[in-house]
C-alpha cells in the first residue's frame, strides 16, 4: 500500500519553474530585435526605392505610348506648349501637351471638357486642373503642398483655384541653353529637342536618332521649389503649376552643386540632374532620374553625368555622339 500523504510541513521546499522572463532576458531580446531592425531597414528602403523607380518608369512609358499615338494621328509630336496660332492651334491659345494627350491615356472625359479655344487658365479648363491624373505622378515624390494660387506669368494673370490644382512630375525638355556651349548650341537649329514652344516636329526630323534624344524629363515636386533635397517654400515659382499648365517646359541650363545658381554653362563644376527643380531635371530617386526618349524607351541616368554629355541627349540635331553605357 502507498503511504498516506499529508500536508507539507512549513519548512518543506517546492521546486517551481519561473513564470516569466527576467529583466536580463528581456534586454537581450530587445537588443537582438534592434540589431535586426537596423540591418533590415536599409534593405526595405532599397526595395521600396527600386519599386518607386520602376513604377515611375512605367508611368513614363505610358506617356511615351500616348505621345506616339498622338504622332500617328497628327504626323508630329505635340508642342511643349502652344502660344501662337498654327495648324494644331488655330485659336492661338496657351495649350499644354499633357492636355492634348489625355485621349490616349484613358482620359477622354477630360479631353471632352477641355476647350482649346480658350487659354488653359480660363474656364472651363481651369477647373479641370483639380482632377488628379496619377499617371503624371512619380511615386517617389513626397507629399505635395496644397496649390490654391499661382503668381502671374504674363500674359497669364495671377490665379486663384477654387479647388486644389493637381501637379505633374513629368515635363517636356525643350532643348539646351546656348550658355552650355556657346559654339555648338548658338542657334535653334542645334539647341532644340523634340517638343518646344509651338513646335511641329516628327520622327524624321530627329536627326540625332530617336533613341539618342530625350523628349520628357522628370522635374518633380513643382510648384514647390527644391534645392538639393531641401524644400524652399520661400522661393517663388511661376512654372509647372499643375498638369494642365502649358508653361512648364524648359531648356537645360545646368546649375551649381547646391542648385542655387543656374545657367553657369561649363564652369563651376555644373550639375545636370537633381540639383534643383527650378526648370532643371530633378527627381527624388537615389542617384539619378528617369528620362523618356523619343523612341518611347525610358532610361535611368545617373546624376554624376557631366553637363555636356547630358546636353547632347537633349538635342535632336546637333550631331553629338554619346555612349549611354558610360552613365
Amino acid at each position: 500500500m502507498l503511504a498516506a500523504t499529508g500536508p507539507l510541513s512549513p519548512g518543506a521546499e517546492i521546486n517551481r519553474k519561473p513564470s516569466g522572463f527576467t529583466l536580463l532576458e528581456l534586454l537581450v531580446v530587445i537588443s537582438v530585435i534592434s540589431v535586426l531592425m537596423a540591418l533590415l531597414l536599409p534593405a526595405v528602403q532599397k526595395v521600396r526605392s527600386a519599386a518607386d523607380r520602376m513604377r515611375c518608369q512605367n508611368n513614363m512609358r505610358q506617356v511615351g505610348i500616348a505621345l506616339h499615338h498622338y504622332h500617328n494621328d497628327y504626323q508630329a509630336f505635340p508642342a511643349s506648349g502652344w502660344t501662337t496660332a498654327g495648324p494644331r492651334n488655330p485659336a492661338g491659345k496657351f495649350v499644354g501637351w499633357r492636355a492634348l494627350i489625355t485621349p490616349y491615356i484613358e482620359q477622354d472625359n477630360i479631353r471632352g471638357l477641355y476647350d482649346t479655344n480658350l487659354h488653359w487658365w480660363e474656364e472651363p479648363n481651369l477647373s479641370l486642373s483639380a482632377h488628379a491624373i496619377r499617371l503624371f505622378w512619380c511615386p517617389a515624390t513626397p507629399d505635395r503642398p496644397v496649390v490654391l494660387s499661382a503668381v502671374p506669368k504674363p500674359p497669364r494673370p495671377a490665379i486663384t483655384f477654387a479647388r486644389p490644382a493637381q501637379g505633374t512630375d513629368y515635363e517636356a525638355i525643350m532643348g539646351v541653353a546656348a550658355s552650355v556651349d556657346p559654339v555648338r548650341y548658338a542657334t535653334a537649329a542645334t539647341n532644340r529637342s523634340v517638343m518646344f514652344r509651338n513646335s511641329v516636329i516628327n520622327l524624321l526630323q530627329i536627326y540625332d536618332g530617336a533613341s539618342n534624344t530625350i523628349m520628357v524629363v522628370e522635374c518633380s515636386g513643382r510648384p514647390l521649389v527644391y534645392r538639393g533635397r531641401v524644400a524652399r517654400p520661400d522661393l517663388p515659382n511661376d512654372q509647372g503649376i499643375c498638369w494642365i499648365d502649358s508653361e512648364g517646359g524648359f531648356s537645360l541650363d545646368g546649375s551649381n552643386q547646391d542648385g542655387s545658381l543656374q545657367g553657369l554653362g561649363p564652369v563651376l563644376t555644373p550639375k545636370a540632374i537633381n540639383a534643383t527643380n527650378e526648370n532643371e531635371p530633378y527627381s527624388f530617386h537615389t542617384g539619378g532620374a528617369n528620362f523618356l526618349f523619343a523612341d518611347g524607351s525610358v532610361r535611368f541616368i545617373r546624376e554624376n553625368i557631366e553637363l555636356r554629355p547630358f546636353a547632347a541627349l537633349c538635342t535632336r540635331n546637333a550631331g553629338e555622339i554619346v555612349d549611354l553605357n558610360d552613365f
